[in-house]
């Protein structure tokens, strides 16, 4: 058995040849390895395998990955014009806050490769096959030269920074960077929330779920913010077909053992069921929550509570809304106390008795069915463990929209949809990747805030900054006033200049 190489068009091609002997014949078969990109370390690529290492002793094996094939570009000569504010603004942003060298504690072969493919989960909502165009014509083939975006070794990455190793080892930094401390994660205040991630993938983690009559293959993708600043700190996945109360105490339990030590959580009323209110009050963590109306509790609170409450002294307002809330102690589960708010929201009670009134209508009720149904309409319950000021107690609970807008972030700007993997091992690095750029994206979000424009805008006047690149340096563009404004708000200075190293 031995390799042998020929030439063709001036490109070095290799196979293997194995002999066998039969009596005085000897007969020879050949096994195409492909194109030969490294010779002295049996690097090849071939259709069916991508690029791979093979030698006679070791077999097939993968390909290093810092390794980026010396081969001509496939957009053939390298452009001398490239797009250059909206990468060249992440790469700085991510130096100033310190957030690259939390990016960098993955610990990936070739750290060109992982920041590269960062910004363009960021910049770009396209399938990963088109990474490599991206890069032909982006200022981020100057940044990170040694990143390979070609389909095979994208897989291949996903795929390493999927692993538990690179979760623990980004986590263990990423947290440290969120509370800004060294020896410890101070105890926080955290929203918890899931949602569903349409898949329809075969793999284990693709299941069928029933989400308010709507029948989808999903799986099921839980997200944990902090409650004071919104940032997301953590995330877990699971089967599309498990339910969000059966997670709520493993999610805790992961968060105590990453050094997350919550004294207060905020959490969707899918989360509501006995065995968690123990679980929060055994491990001492405070919460706030809304009762469904299918429980007994929530029955028995409208039941008695709800007469009478349209009082002077149960009046308040929250961001518009004016809503009676009236506080009363119960308990919750065993001889756990808390206290539940009773609450009448005046416009919700209007918008759903008009509904009300047409179904009527329609379906012909009688006038006592009516009157029985309107008795509730606007009508919902929040149950915390501790006592809070009844003008507190909305604006405490509605901190939980911040989770909504991270899955916005995510799904609309950070490439979590659709998902475009074909295995867990590729799925898990996804998520990985996208989790680091909804944080990219919810940091630029937050700073923009108070003005007009958003991420998008943001990131498509940077673009239109182009660079020249000559022999030894990347010349810069004038920036035009949306770009220069976009760069004064972040305090980035953009270079006329910017040699070579």
């Amino acid at each position: 058995m031995h390799i042998t190489y020929d030439l063709k068009n001036d490109i070095e091609y290799a196979k293997l040849c194995t002999s066998k002997r039969k009596g005085k014949k000897v007969s020879k078969t050949y096994t195409n390895l492909g194109r030969v990109l490294d010779r002295e370390k049996n690097i090849y690529q071939n259709r069916e395998r991508g690029v791979f290492t093979f030698s006679i002793k070791n077999g097939y094996g993968q390909a290093p990955a810092e390794f980026v094939p010396d081969v001509p570009s496939s957009m053939g000569k390298m452009k001398l014009i490239l797009d250059f504010g909206d990468s060249f603004f992440i790469d700085e942003l991510l130096k100033q806050n310190g957030l690259m060298k939390v990016v960098e504690e993955i610990g990936y072969g070739n750290p060109d490769t992982l920041k590269a493919m960062l910004s363009y989960y960021v910049l770009c909502s396209t399938a990963n096959c088109h990474a490599a165009d991206w890069f032909e014509g982006n200022y981020a083939r100057i940044l990170y030269p040694k990143a390979n975006l070609t389909s095979q070794r994208i897989s291949d990455f996903l795929s390493a920074i999927g692993d538990e190793y690179s979760y623990r080892e980004f986590f263990n930094a990423y947290l440290k960077f969120i509370f800004h401390t060294v020896d410890g994660i101070a105890d926080t205040g955290v929203v918890i929330d899931s949602t569903g991630l349409p898949n329809d993938v075969h793999f284990p983690l693709t299941a069928i779920n029933n989400h308010n009559g709507t029948i989808s293959n999903e799986v099921r993708l839980i997200y944990v913010t902090q409650q004071d600043t919104g940032m997301p700190i953590y995330f877990r996945y699971c089967p599309g077909n498990v339910v969000d109360t059966t997670t709520l105490t493993r999610t805790m339990a992961e968060l105590k053992e990453s050094g997350i030590n919550t004294k207060f959580a905020i959490l969707d009323a899918g989360y509501y069921t006995d065995d968690n209110i123990r679980e929060l009050y055994r491990s001492q963590v405070s919460f706030i929550t809304r009762l469904r109306e299918n429980r007994i509790l929530y029955k028995e609170l409208v039941a008695q509570h709800l007469p009478g409450i349209e009082d002077p002294k149960n009046f308040v307002s929250y961001n518009g809304r004016y809503v009676y809330v009236k506080c009363v102690p119960c308990e919750l589960v065993d001889d756990y106390q808390g206290y539940a708010y009773i609450c009448l929201d005046i416009e919700r009670k209007s918008i759903e008795a008009h509904k009300l009134f047409q179904r009527a209508k329609e379906n012909k009720l009688s006038d006592k069915d009516v009157y029985e149904k309107l008795q509730d309409q606007g009508v919902f319950i929040l149950v915390a463990s501790r006592r809070i000021a009844k003008t507190k107690i909305l604006p405490a609970y509605y901190m939980r929209q911040q989770i909504e807008q991270i899955f916005d972030i995510g799904k609309n700007y950070a490439d979590m949809l659709p998902i475009r993997v074909q295995n867990e091992d590729t799925f898990r690095g996804h998520l990985l990747l996208t989790f680091m750029a909804t944080v990219v994206c919810k940091l630029v979000q937050d700073k923009l805030l108070k003005t007009s424009i958003n991420p998008i805008s943001l990131f498509l006047n940077l673009r239109n900054q182009k660079c020249k690149v000559y022999n030894r340096a990347v010349i810069t563009q004038e920036e035009f006033k949306k770009a220069n404004d976009c760069y004064k708000l972040f305090k980035i200075i953009c270079p006329v200049r910017i040699p070579f190293k």
